[in-house]
């Protein structure tokens, strides 16, 4: 990690996607869990709750009304709709945690991804897949939370999903939690040591001034 007060790297939006039943709310929040300086950006959705949900922790759960009302004021820094519900990300929070210097992790899907990257284009994408198709329908059968329609659904979005891939700029394969969240954490890391996203902080500036002020 770089010393506080000599280097400092430009906060940036990291952008993960996966197909359905891939695992990704789980590790984003693992991985926020494990570094306190990202943040998790809360989607806004039309979609009723599943169980265990809540309103402001996993998504902000919004009237199709209420979404296009603040969808007219330019409030999403992208949206879409998915599986006919809308889907979007709150551009203030997300926007105002960057100029905090926090770093923000935003679980989308692949829509949202590439209108994320056009908006912000030094954010970074990361897909997350499973070991075999056979165990992503596994874990999405298991989860007791989508209809047998709504899971045919995903099913048929697969190819296009996986089709994906190239455009993002890492793909990590999810086995075992805290160790996939150790390896985004990993490539986090590294990107924030990208020589474009750093500039010096304050002791930096002082070192390069009395180098500058010797010769």
């Amino acid at each position: 990690m770089l010393s506080r007060g000599v280097w400092r790297h430009r906060p940036f939006l990291i952008v993960v996607s996966s197909p359905s039943g891939a695992g990704k709310t789980s590790l984003c929040r693992e991985v926020v869990r494990q570094d306190k300086n990202i943040v998790y950006s809360v989607s806004a959705t039309t979609r009723h709750p599943r169980k265990g949900e809540v309103h402001g922790r996993h998504y902000f759960f919004w009237t199709e009304r209420e979404f296009k009302a603040r969808l007219a004021r330019g409030g999403f820094l992208e949206h879409a709709i998915v599986y006919g519900h809308f889907y979007g990300t709150p551009k203030t929070p997300l926007l105002g945690q960057l100029r905090k210097g926090k770093d923000v992790l935003a679980d989308l899907d692949i829509q949202g991804m590439r209108s994320c990257r056009k908006a912000l284009p030094d954010s970074v994408a990361i897909f997350i897949t499973t070991q075999s198709q056979k165990e992503l329908m596994r874990r999405l059968h298991s989860r007791g939370t989508d209809s047998a329609r709504e899971i045919n659904r995903r099913q048929s979005e697969l190819k296009s999903e996986l089709a994906a891939i190239p455009e993002f700029d890492y793909i990590v394969v999810n086995d075992r939690l805290k160790d996939t969240a150790r390896r985004i954490l990993s490539i986090i890391r590294a990107e924030r040591l990208r020589t474009y996203r750093l500039h010096p902080g304050r002791k930096a500036k002082r070192s390069i001034v009395n180098e500058v002020s010797v010769d």
